[in-house]
C-alpha cells in the first residue's frame, strides 16, 4: 500500500514510491515518461539524471537504454558525408604516421614509397569527391584539431612521396651539373683553339677567358682554389691592364695555352667518375 512518507520530496529516495505502484500504473507512467523524453518535453540531461536514480533505474533503465540513440545524420546523404569525413580523417592521420616512420628510419624507402602512393591516390579520389563539402583540407584539419603538418605537406602541397621528390631533385641537380660541365669543356676548347689560330689580340682573348672563368664558378663540385679558376683570374687581371688592340707576345700566348691545357686536365680529373 502506498504511504504518504514515500511521496515526500525530501526523502532519501524521492522515486522510491515507484516501487510500490501497481504494475498497470507503473507501466502507464513509464510509457508517458518515455514518450515525453523522446518528444523532447523532458530535457535529455534531466532524463539521464532520473534514469541514474537507484530505484528508478532498476525498473526503467532496461526498457529505456535501447532507445537512447544519438544520430549524426538525418538521411542517407548525410550518413555518406560523415563516412567520407571519417575516411579523410583516417587518411590524413595515417599519412602523418607514415611520414614520421620514414623520417625515423623505421621503414625502408621502398615500403614508404609504396604505402605513400596508395594514401595519396586514395586522398586525391576522396578530395575530388568532397571538393564541394570540404573546399580546404587545411581548414578541415584545423576544425578537427588534427595537428598533421607533415601529412598536409605530403598530400596537399607535394602530392608525391618524399623518395620521388628527392630523386627528382637529384636528377635535376645532375642534369644542371652536366650542362655546366659541357659548357666548361666547350669554353676550354674554344680558348685553346683560338690561340692555335693566332687569335692573340686582347679583345679576342679576354672574352673567351671571361666566359671560361664564369662557367667554372658555376660548377659547385670545384673547390674555390681550383687551379683553373686561379689561373684564369690571373690572366683576366693581366689582360685588363692592356689595351684592346694590344696582342699577346708569342711567349705569352704559349704560356696561356699551356695554362689552359693544364687547367683542362685538372678539370677533367676533378669530375666525379672521371676515370670510368
Amino acid at each position: 500500500m502506498l504511504r504518504t512518507a514515500d511521496l515526500r520530496l525530501d526523502s532519501p529516495n524521492p522515486f522510491g514510491w515507484f516501487c510500490n505502484l501497481s504494475t498497470i500504473t507503473f507501466l502507464t507512467m513509464l510509457c508517458l515518461f518515455l514518450f515525453l523524453s523522446e518528444e523532447g518535453l523532458i530535457p535529455l540531461r534531466v532524463s539521464r539524471s532520473l534514469l541514474q536514480s537507484s530505484s528508478f533505474s532498476v525498473f526503467i533503465l532496461p526498457f529505456y537504454s535501447n532507445t537512447m540513440e544519438v544520430k549524426l545524420w538525418n538521411d542517407k546523404r548525410e550518413r555518406e558525408m560523415y563516412d567520407n569525413f571519417a575516411e579523410l580523417y583516417a587518411i590524413i592521420k595515417a599519412t602523418e604516421r607514415l611520414e614520421k616512420a620514414y623520417v625515423r628510419d623505421i621503414i625502408s624507402p621502398q615500403e614508404y614509397e609504396l604505402e605513400c602512393q596508395k594514401l595519396i591516390a586514395h586522398f586525391k579520389t576522396l578530395a575530388s569527391t568532397l571538393k564541394d563539402t570540404v573546399p580546404s583540407i587545411e581548414r578541415f584539419a584545423d576544425t578537427y584539431k588534427m595537428e598533421c603538418p607533415a601529412a598536409i605537406n605530403r598530400l596537399v602541397i607535394s602530392g608525391v612521396p618524399a623518395t620521388v621528390e628527392h630523386r627528382a631533385a637529384a636528377a635535376a641537380s645532375t642534369s644542371t651539373s652536366a650542362a655546366i660541365v659541357a659548357e666548361c669543356v666547350q669554353n676550354f676548347i674554344t680558348a685553346m683553339d683560338s690561340l692555335k689560330l693566332n687569335m692573340v689580340a686582347v679583345d679576342q682573348v679576354h672574352p673567351l677567358l671571361s666566359d671560361l672563368y664564369a662557367s667554372l664558378n658555376k660548377l659547385t663540385i670545384l673547390p674555390p682554389d681550383f687551379e683553373g679558376k686561379t689561373k684564369m683570374k690571373e690572366w683576366i687581371a693581366r689582360l685588363s691592364k692592356m689595351g684592346a688592340a694590344d696582342e699577346l707576345t708569342e711567349q705569352q700566348a704559349r704560356q696561356l695555352h699551356f695554362d689552359l691545357e693544364s687547367s683542362y686536365n685538372s678539370f677533367m680529373a676533378a669530375l666525379p667518375n672521371a676515370g670510368t
